[in-house]
Order: C-alpha cells, then sequence, then structure tokens
C-alpha cells in the first residue's frame, strides 16, 4: 500500500521520540512509535531496554496511553521506528495488537519508509481467542 501523508507525520512523529539515552539498567528512547486510532488520536511510545529482559517495546508504550486515556481499542495505523529506519513490530507486539481487538487484524502497519502492510500479512496465523470463558486473569 502506499503511505499517506499522514502516514509520513506518522514516521516523523515516531521518529523525533527517539533519543538513545544510557541509563543504570540498559536504555531508553531507542525506538519510538505512532499510532492513531480510528476515531483519528494519536498516541506515542518509547521503549525501555533494560537488564534482565525487564522492559518493553515502543508499541507497549503506546498502545498503554491509548487504553489509558480513552475507550478505544482499534487502531488504524502503527508505526514503529528509530531515528534512522522504519521497523516492523515483533512478534509479541504483533500479538498485542491482534489481541487488543480482532479489527486490528485489519490494522495497516507501517514496515519501511515507503510501505505499509495490514497486520495479517504480518501475522498470518494470529492467535485466535475463540472462547472467552477460557481467557482468565490469574
Amino acid at each position: 500500500m502506499l503511505l499517506t501523508k499522514q502516514d509520513q507525520k506518522l514516521i516523523k512523529k515516531a521518529k523525533s521520540l527517539t533519543s538513545e539515552k544510557a541509563i543504570r539498567g540498559g536504555f531508553v528512547k531507542e525506538v519510538g512509535c505512532a499510532l492513531i486510532t480510528e476515531k483519528g488520536k494519536i498516541f506515542l511510545g518509547v521503549n525501555l531496554d533494560l537488564a534482565g529482559g525487564i522492559g518493553f517495546c515502543a508499541e507497549h508504550t503506546a498502545i498503554s496511553q491509548m487504553i489509558t486515556k480513552t475507550d478505544e481499542t482499534h487502531i488504524k495505523t502503527i508505526v514503529t521506528a528509530k531515528s534512522d529506519q522504519v521497523l516492523s513490530p515483533c512478534g509479541r507486539c504483533r500479538e498485542l495488537i491482534n489481541l487488543l481487538d480482532s479489527r486490528n487484524i485489519d490494522t495497516e502497519v507501517i514496515i519501511e519508509h515507503n510501505k505499509k502492510v495490514r497486520l495479517e500479512e504480518l501475522l498470518p496465523y494470529a492467535w485466535q481467542v475463540t472462547d472467552k470463558s477460557k481467557c482468565k486473569v490469574w
């Protein structure tokens, strides 16, 4: 799919968040994420890459902001970037987007400076929750 002007703005926002900083336990802000919801709201996030496997991806931060500030779960478009490149979301982030809302299988994911695909192309065998009674928080 071709990128729109709005997509280009999302890339710019994601890149603007990056300014890698070393902290006591690792690094932060190496990666930025920008997403736009179905209702047109934009949310941003950065990664935390910390020792011992502690931390999370920039997509998690942006999605957390979306959940915290709205009742929305449907992501229209999402982009993840370093200061000099656009990245494809990792498998964990792909599943997070998918599990958040069944409509997100059609989320447009910007994977290069000039290319975006639907989430289903990145996650062809997405995990589907068919029996919600089996999904319990322990």
